[in-house]
């Protein structure tokens, strides 16, 4: 050994020593000395020779193996693990260097795959197969049987399109107030419309909403018809159309078909994505989510029916969060005399003094609803909202309602007992798009505290909701969200700082915990374009799921089978060796769909029958060209080298053929098509890798390490 070789061993050595030592004794992260040593080692390879180096090596993938044990982080263990695994192999007396550096990869990918399956395999035998609950609890991901094979719920949702076209429609109205509010000199043009503007706006134009994507601007006075010039219906009309009528003061905007139709495309496809994040955000990414025209179809494998039940209630929520102004000074309620209430229902007019502006009060009223015996407050909620379809509202004021619960003192018990009204105006001054961000948190200023959804504002977002806090002091201010008022607190001073809270209300902690995380999940994920409608809700069951399974195995199996053992027979040792390489070939690709966390289905386990016929017929294509070269009389040495080079070009056409085929399924399939086109992808991958390059290790081993005379590829060799 060279004197360099010395000092860079024992180098390595105190290295290692310290390591251990620093871990040990100095209370120090076990990473940190792990990963100073493995760098040490790395860069005193350098100057040491091939077999020394791959001694330290192992040296130092041995101290790093014990460091990531103590530190429990798996994945170090397996990594370093494996370098040992493959250094070992380099040291074997055997072939030359680049030969064993390819079979330790091989080795190394073997035992790695079988890690990452290993739980799997578990799971899918029912702990059949035995796998130690130290490599369970750490390899966190595996394949999921899919709802064909499990069972499961299948739930499909119609997105209202229609609100979503309204939502459009609100929002041009919105932006012609602001412009006819400028035409007429009340607004500046910058900044959103004051309240005070609309008021004086309003005495000399009025928009109504006949349809759901139809406006109507009405002036006071004909000749103001005038302020619908070039430049206003410009910015309008390259998604509405204008038509005069139908009185002389009067002009119709109306949103094109073509539009309605992005519209309405465009809200399914939101819709899914935002169904999706919060699918995930559950953490069933076995879920399958597809669309079918204005249909979101969800699929989810289980058995739970606590589970169902909190998926459904998490995929309905709409999200829709907004902030308007209660209109306290036009007492609506007031208006309503008491024998023109219906008789029975429960409703009643109260009144109450509301703040309505700095040092001011004022005397409104509101309508409040009493729940009916066995009644469900969602029910009660839809009989107050069908009588409030029934007042005539202006358009630009809408009706909200507030839960009215009560709660018991001593055993912390929330009772429902019916709802009231506010009298809103109807522009939202803050929505849900102006949120980034949203958490769940308690309050520590008395006992446990209530839990609430802390909200944080864009840069946009935080800047109007201080200047409507600004403007507004001494007036409430609701924060709506799904259409329900969650509170609606009185403005104390300007808010800055863009954060914002909405509470959770009294009642039992962990229930307020559950409510918050809830809400915490449908806000971080988005709102929906527009409300979901239940249609249609299936259970699976999970006998269906294991018959399927069963029969799906067994063809697969069967069909295997048959082919590999033909495959042995024909070509004797040779196709006993593509036999191994196909089942390799099986173990790589399980374990990659089990780091991907994919859901096995019946259309995957057809994938995986098929990559099994590509990988036989990729081994078929080498051994036959190995034969047409021995009998064309060349060495057992020449005749494998010719073999596989004329056998790969016809291989790597025909797997890039599939996997382009592949990528194309995968691209605009859904459902079972995209399974089976994922499956086919990474089966094509792991053919190249097992039936091309591992095979040769084994062909090369025969002809330049074994030596052999005659080589095993059929009955006449």
């Amino acid at each position: 050994m060279s004197t360099v070789s010395r000092v860079a061993l024992a180098i390595i050595g105190l290295c290692a020593v310290f390591a251990v030592i620093s871990e040990r004794f100095l209370a120090i992260d076990p990473a940190w000395p792990a990963s100073i040593g493995i760098l040490t080692g790395l860069l005193a390879l350098l100057v040491v020779p091939a077999r020394m180096r791959l001694l330290l090596i192992i040296m130092n993938a041995a101290v790093g193996g014990y460091l990531f044990f103590r530190a429990d982080t798996f994945w170090g263990i397996v990594t370093c693990g494996l370098i040992i695994v493959w250094c070992l192999v380099g040291l074997l007396p055997i072939m030359d260097g680049a030969w064993r550096f390819k079979t330790g990869l091989v080795v190394c990918s073997f035992l790695c795959g079988s890690i990452m399956v290993w739980p799997t395999a578990h799971r899918m035998s029912e702990g059949k197969v035995p796998c130690p609950r130290y490599i369970q609890d750490r390899v966190d991901f595996h394949i999921a049987p899919g709802l064909d094979l499990r069972g499961g719920l299948r739930l499909v949702y119609t997105v209202e399109v229609e609100q979503a076209i309204r939502d459009k429609r609100d929002h041009f109205a919105d932006e012609m107030r602001q412009e006819l509010g400028t035409a007429f000199g009340f607004h500046s043009g910058e900044g959103l419309i004051t309240r005070e503007e609309m008021q004086k706006l309003d005495a000399k134009v009025r928009i109504s909403k006949p349809e759901s994507a139809v406006l109507r601007i009405k002036f006071t006075d004909a000749a103001d018809i005038a302020k619908i010039d070039d430049r206003f219906s410009k910015k309008f009309l390259t998604e509405m159309s204008q038509t005069r009528g139908p009185g002389a003061d009067e002009v119709t905007f109306k949103i094109r078909t073509e539009v309605e139709t992005q519209i309405r495309e465009r809200a399914v496809a939101t819709a899914k994505d935002t169904v999706t994040r919060r699918v995930d955000g559950l953490g069933l990414r076995e879920a399958g989510i597809t669309t079918r025209d204005e249909d979101i179809i969800i699929e989810v494998p289980g058995e739970n029916e606590k589970d169902f039940d909190n998926i459904k209630d998490i995929i309905r929520r709409t999200a829709r969060l907004e902030f308007k102004m209660v209109d306290d000074e036009h007492d609506f309620f007031g208006k309503i005399k008491d024998e023109e209430l219906p008789e029975g229902e429960g409703i009643a007019i109260y009144q109450e003094n509301a703040p309505n502006g700095p040092g001011k009060t004022i005397p409104t009223h509101f309508a409040r609803i009493t729940k009916r015996e066995n009644e469900s407050n969602t029910e009660c909620r839809e009989r107050f909202k069908a009588w409030a379809s029934t007042l005539n509202v202006p358009d630009d004021h809408q009706v909200g309602f507030w839960a009215i619960e009560e709660t018991d003192p001593d055993t912390g018990k929330t009772t429902e007992l019916g709802w009231r009204t506010f009298y809103l105006f109807g522009r939202a001054e803050i929505t849900g798009d102006n949120i980034t961000d949203a958490t769940v948190a308690q309050e520590q200023n008395q006992g446990l505290g209530q839990y609430y959804v802390g909200l944080s504002f864009s840069p946009a977002g935080a800047e109007r909701f201080e200047e409507i806090t600004g403007a507004n002091v001494n007036r409430r201010f609701a924060i709506i969200l799904d259409e329900v008022i969650d509170s609606a607190p009185v403005i104390r001073s300007k808010i800055a700082g863009g954060r914002a809270s909405i509470t959770m209300g009294a009642g039992d902690p962990e229930e307020q915990l559950q409510k918050a995380r809830k809400l915490e999940l449908v806000l971080r994920s988005g709102a929906l374009p527009a409300p979901m409608t239940p249609s249609n809700e299936t259970r699976i069951g999970p006998s269906l799921g294991r018959d399927a399974i069963g029969e799906g195995l067994k063809g697969m199996l069967a069909g295997s089978g048959l082919v590999l053992l033909a495959l042995a027979i024909y070509y004797r040792k040779s196709g006993i060796v593509a036999d191994l390489a196909v089942v390799f070939n099986m173990l790589l690709q399980l374990a990659i769909l089990s780091s991907l966390e994919a859901t096995m289905t019946l259309p995957g386990i057809a994938g995986l029958a098929l990559t099994i016929g590509i990988a036989v017929d990729a081994n078929v294509l080498i051994n036959e060209r190995i034969r047409e070269e021995l009998r064309a009389g060349r060495t057992v040495r020449a005749a494998v080298e010719a073999g596989y080079d004329k056998a790969f070009s016809s291989i790597l056409d025909g797997h890039v053929t599939v996997f382009i085929s592949g990528l194309i399924l995968a691209q605009y399939g859904t459902g079972p098509v995209k399974g089976f086109a994922v499956t086919l992808i990474v089966g094509i991958v792991c053919s190249l890798f097992t039936g091309v390059f591992c095979t040769r290790l084994v062909f090369d081993w025969w002809a330049r390490g074994a030596k052999v005379k005659r080589l095993s590829v059929g009955a006449e060799f």
